[in-house]
């Protein structure tokens, strides 16, 4: 990857010149059976679209803070990097009544209404379904998202000094978000084309790493796993050979 990149949009951005083809994150939810895979193009498209939304129709931008009331899923990532593409600090389980955006699945719709500013409910239903009516007090991102533009440029260039992300307490900026994950990246051992595996969840720093922003640095891809408890050892086994894994984080 590009040794200059100071942001994860920068290192998404950096992935995309590379190979824009070659996938990017594959998800499978063991307990509804879904699987998705989304090269490098397909996501960075799933990610400007978003930051089209947060920057055009919810009017967030730098200093603004997003609570992220997200599992492990191929949609929180995408809107980890709208944040980041925007300048919006996302905050991972942030208290939704000191955030300027909420974005909530469907087990802290209740809680998301403590904010105040904008909110986007996702239904995280297999392909990305929208709800049958958007819940209460929310947009559905599945019915805003479409429409948004292909193409993505912030109003104001993003700071890599500036808040990135907020995991158990503790703030990084863009620049200190990149250099953990190279650092990650290293220490998992993590090359361009490794395939990683993570079954952990997005509540902590290891988590977000593994499944996300450590493969993102060092070239790489997730295979990232949610409910994967449901799943037997064999059908673990099988995963590994047929999405030719080459690394785990469990």
């Amino acid at each position: 990857m590009n040794a200059s990149d100071r942001t994860p949009a920068d290192l998404l951005r950096s992935a995309l010149a590379a190979d824009p083809a070659r996938p990017l994150v594959t998800f499978y939810d063991d307990a509804t059976g879904e699987r998705v895979e989304l090269s490098v193009a397909t996501f960075a498209n799933w990610v400007a679209k978003t930051a089209n939304l947060l920057q055009g129709e919810l009017s967030a931008g730098p200093g603004d803070r997003l609570a992220l009331l997200l599992p492990a899923h191929w949609q929180s990532a995408v809107w980890l990097l709208a944040c980041a593409s925007v300048g919006v600090t996302a905050e991972i389980g942030g208290d939704p009544a000191d955030a300027d955006v909420v974005v909530a699945g469907p087990d802290a719709l209740e809680a998301g209404l403590a904010c105040s500013g904008e909110r986007i409910a996702l239904s995280l239903a297999p392909l990305g379904r929208r709800f049958p009516a958007a819940p209460a007090g929310y947009a559905d991102y599945a019915v805003e998202v479409p429409s948004q533009g292909d193409r993505f440029a912030p109003f104001v260039p993003v700071d890599p000094e500036a808040p990135a992300l907020v995991v158990d307490g503790t703030e990084h900026s863009g620049a200190q978000l990149v250099e953990q994950a190279r650092t990650d990246a290293a220490a998992l051992g993590l090359t361009p084309g490794s395939r990683l595996l993570s079954g952990l969840g997005y509540g902590d720093w290891q988590g977000l790493s593994s499944g996300l922003y450590a493969p993102l640095a060092a070239g790489g891809s997730v295979v990232l796993c949610r409910n994967l408890d449901a799943l037997a050892p064999e059908g673990l086994e099988k995963r590994v050979e047929s999405e030719r894994v080459t690394h785990t984080a469990l």
